[in-house]
């Protein structure tokens, strides 16, 4: 019992014990992994502190290391791009192109053309709707920004990307002056749109801003900005277009002028007045939203017509031949590097009379036919020009009807049929059926639907009868009528088919003028000039107008027997209502299809003058014939 008891008690402390030492095993076991993550978490934030910390310097070491190559990149890039800028210290000179004066064949001055500037305008010196309209158009931050216009640049392209298209742009005033710096100063041309040519602008732009003030700025930008029509500044802007000190410019032409720097030539009063107008009413709202006007001020030029212009009040004498002369002389002298005197060949009388009666002859007689336009040459037998008038009003259109126009030339090219037909040998008395005649598919009919029988040759040009023509180009054949044509001027290519005999094809009416000067001049070439000579203002002889060919363009009998027949238009035929009343004249009309053009050449002893009338747009007139309008002016001019 006692050993048994003993085993008791001994086992029960045991039990205990183990019990316990379970327990302990148990609560080690709770406690202990706390302990661990404890360590472990403290060791994961201490670990992610310096991770943190070695990516921070990482990065701010790589941003310093970008910035060092950013900086030494940019440096050169600078260096690079701006090593051959030009010195901005020539940003207030001015340079021109050299002038042509032009005298008439008596000596008498006419009229000098080309670049030409007037005294400098101070900025702050004009009135400040002056300056308005100029930074309401061109740049409204000119006073804000720093050259480069960020909030300008982001509006325009939006404003382009919804529209698809570039409708507005996002340069300064300072970016357009050091454009135009790099393009007069020759580094570019006007379509270089080169990455270098652009970051050029933006370091000159930025260099502008640091060395000039705003005020600087704009009065170096007002005086090298160019208004068309050779206008470099505003100051001779103000002069060309209103006669007045720019001092003196109202609102209306400050923002007409304002306009103008889109583009000078589209938007040119004396070009094109409708579209000034429009673009002068864009500008004057262009102040109103930038707070420069007030809605008074805008409601008062509302509508309003284009003030008359000191150009149109001045000197536009034989300003279409002027043109014309202007456009040969680089084909005589090379380019124009020096002032010129051009002596030509015009004569200062015949020359108003021209522009007197075809103004008034249309003005009269012309606008309630449908007849708008005209134009008219007159030059010697030996091609030496004496007026020019190739249009109503050079004021209006500078487009020179005489030299520039491609019209139908109607019967007035029968002229080359009828030299085909005696260079071949027919004989003017050789009689001609004129009776309908079907040439494949076209029927050539006469003017009035009149049929004279047979007839001769001569008095099938005197009558202009077109079966007549037909049927002498038929036989002769179309190339040989379109040969004789390029043989005596007539530069552009005729119809390949037969209907070349009625004039269907298109020529100017200096071409025509002067081809009816070979049989004036009896059938020596009469190309038409209009120089004598070129010199320079010192005096050096550059180029002279060689003497006229002598070698025949028409044989002695073909161009006398064309000389009777032409004559026997005015006597008999469909000219004899126009026939000068003193000495001998010939000449003949002609009359495009519908009515759309009208011309008669002639000539006397002493000159030969075309008159070409009609509509820009092609409108046919009423039933304005050659005889008629056209004739009337020549016989008037002539007489």
């Amino acid at each position: 019992m006692v050993t048994k008891k003993k085993k008791t008690v001994a086992k029960k402390p045991i039990k205990k014990k183990q019990k316990n030492v379970s327990t302990a095993k148990a609560l080690s076991k709770k406690t202990t992994p706390k302990k661990e993550t404890k360590k472990r978490s403290t060791k994961t934030v201490s670990s992610g502190l310096s991770s943190s910390r070695s990516l921070s310097r990482r990065f701010l070491k790589m941003v310093l290391m970008l910035s060092i190559w950013g900086i030494l990149f940019g440096g050169l890039a600078v260096l690079w791009f701006g090593y051959d800028l030009p010195s901005a210290n020539k940003l207030s000179d001015t340079t021109r192109r050299p002038s042509v004066t032009f005298l008439a064949r008596d000596g008498s001055r006419m009229v000098t053309v080309g670049d030409y500037y007037a005294k400098p305008v101070d900025s702050e010196a004009l009135p400040k709707r002056v300056v308005q309209a100029f930074t309401a158009t061109e740049d409204r931050r000119f006073f804000d920004h720093f050259g480069i216009d960020v909030f300008g640049i982001g509006r325009a392209f939006f404003r382009n990307l919804r529209a698809g298209r570039v409708v507005q742009g996002g340069s300064t005033i300072t970016q357009q002056l050091a454009k135009n710096f790099l393009l007069t100063e020759g580094l570019y041309t006007y379509h270089d749109r080169s990455m270098r040519r652009k970051i050029q602008e933006v370091l000159l732009s930025l260099w502008l801003e640091q060395k000039f003030t705003k005020h600087q700025i704009m009065t170096i930008y007002l005086n090298r900005v160019y208004f068309g029509s050779g206008a470099f500044g505003l100051s001779a802007a103000a002069k060309h277009y209103f006669g007045k000190e720019a001092s003196q410019l109202t609102l209306y032409e400050s923002a007409l002028l304002a306009g103008l720097l889109k583009a000078p030539s589209k938007y040119s009063p004396l070009n094109n007045p409708h579209y000034a107008e429009k673009r002068t009413q864009q500008v004057l709202t262009a102040m109103l939203d930038a707070g420069y006007i007030s809605d008074k001020e805008r409601e008062k030029w509302e509508g309003v017509s284009i003030p008359p212009l000191a150009q149109q009040h001045g000197n536009l004498f034989a300003r279409y031949f002027v043109d014309w002369i202007l456009e040969t002389v680089p084909n005589m002298v090379g380019s124009i590097l020096q002032d010129l005197v051009i002596t030509t060949t015009l004569d200062v009388k015949l020359q108003k009379k021209a522009e007197k009666i075809l103004h008034n002859m249309i003005q009269a007689e012309g606008i309630p036919l449908g007849a708008t336009q005209g134009a008219l040459i007159s030059m010697t037998p030996s091609g030496s020009v004496r007026a020019m008038v190739g249009g109503c009003c050079y004021g209006k259109s500078q487009f020179n009807r005489a030299v520039q126009a491609q019209r139908q030339t109607g019967s007035a090219f029968k002229l080359f049929v009828y030299l085909a037909a005696l260079e071949s040998g027919i004989m003017p008395q050789r009689r001609i059926v004129d009776t309908p005649v079907s040439i494949g598919n076209w029927k050539p009919k006469n003017y009035g639907w009149k049929s004279r029988g047979d007839v001769s040759m001569a008095d099938g040009l005197a009558y202009s009868i077109n079966v007549v023509s037909a049927r002498l180009a038929r036989f002769v054949g179309r190339g040989n009528v379109a040969e004789m044509a390029s043989r005596l001027g007539i530069s552009t290519p005729q119809p390949d088919d037969l209907t070349i005999a009625l004039g269907s094809g298109e020529a100017s009416l200096l071409e025509m003028t002067g081809a009816y000067a070979c049989v004036a001049r009896e059938g020596y070439p009469a190309k038409p000039f209009g120089i004598v000579e070129i010199r320079t203002k010192r005096g050096k002889v550059l180029y002279r107008t060689p003497a006229q060919s002598y070698e025949r363009l028409l044989s002695g009998g073909v161009s006398y027997q064309m000389h009777q027949m032409l004559q026997g238009v005015m006597t008999y035929g469909t000219g004899r209502k126009i026939k000068l009343e003193e000495g001998m004249c010939a000449g003949k009309s002609g009359t495009s299809q519908n009515y759309k053009d009208a011309w008669f050449i002639g000539y006397n002893d002493h000159f030969v003058t075309g008159v070409w009338i009609g509509n820009d747009d092609n409108k046919p007139m009423k039933k304005v014939t050659g005889a008629t309008l056209p004739g009337k002016i020549w016989h008037q001019f002539m007489r």
